[in-house]
């Protein structure tokens, strides 16, 4: 076990190097960097986000957040996630709560270890919030903390960034492909589907719009909503 604390501390002190500096590819709400791209279906939906480290590359997506976040104000991180090549571990997936120029992470997969995910088939990560968190990087941080803890030691530091990152295919023979979709931060829920158009209301789809900035009383009414910018 110290062992394996060992080498994920070092690798992803390296990587954090790497993804800071990443160009970033513009969406609503969020960015893509790396080796990071839209594929179809999600799930439950049409899109989600597909993530690869092959040996030591990686790829991420940067969330925004609001301006004066602390981190006493987050209390949900969580993803549906599906591996297609390869398995977790070496610190990937994970989420990376960017704090006072450095990371509380936030692993995906079963803890304590973080490895042996299955493949082909959709998980949901649960809060990953718990049962640990990694504030190693911190001041009086472990591996190994708890999320209560977490919010005495460093409730009152400013998030400047959230991100979720896979950058482990060194440690699982070479390739490491996730997909991930309804990433969940606090409650606000990331589906990446494009932004609907007067084209969304087509074929029924305006019924689909139960809520904001549905519903519609009918196509026209729909096809009329997004023609005129809301």
């Amino acid at each position: 076990m110290y062992t394996l604390r060992l080498t994920l501390v070092a690798f992803v002190l390296a990587s954090l190097a790497l993804v800071q500096g990443a160009a970033a590819i513009a969406a609503s709400g969020y960015s893509l960097f790396g080796d990071a791209t839209v594929v179809h279906p999600g799930h439950d939906s049409n899109t989600a986000v597909q993530l690869r480290s092959v040996g030591t590359t990686y790829g991420g997506i940067d969330f925004a957040t609001p301006a004066g976040m602390t981190v006493s104000q987050l209390n949900n991180l969580s993803t549906d996630y599906m591996f297609v090549a390869g398995s977790c571990g070496g610190g990937g997936p994970r989420f990376q709560v960017n704090v006072g120029g450095v990371n509380i992470f936030a692993y995906i997969g079963p803890p304590p270890n973080y490895t042996e995910c299955a493949t082909g088939t959709w998980v949901n990560s649960g809060n990953v919030l718990f049962p640990f968190v990694d504030t190693s990087q911190l001041p009086g941080g472990t591996f190994y903390d708890t999320w209560a803890h977490a919010l005495v030691a460093y409730g009152s530091m400013a998030i400047t960034g959230i991100q979720v990152v896979t950058d482990g295919g060194w440690s699982v023979g070479g390739t490491q492909t996730v997909i991930v979709d309804n990433v969940m931060i606090n409650s606000t829920t990331y589906t990446f589907e494009p932004a609907p158009t007067k084209d969304s209301c087509k074929k029924g789809e305006w019924q689909d719009f139960t809520s904001s900035p549905g519903p519609f009383k009918n196509q026209g009414d729909c096809v009329s909503f997004f023609a005129h910018g809301g």
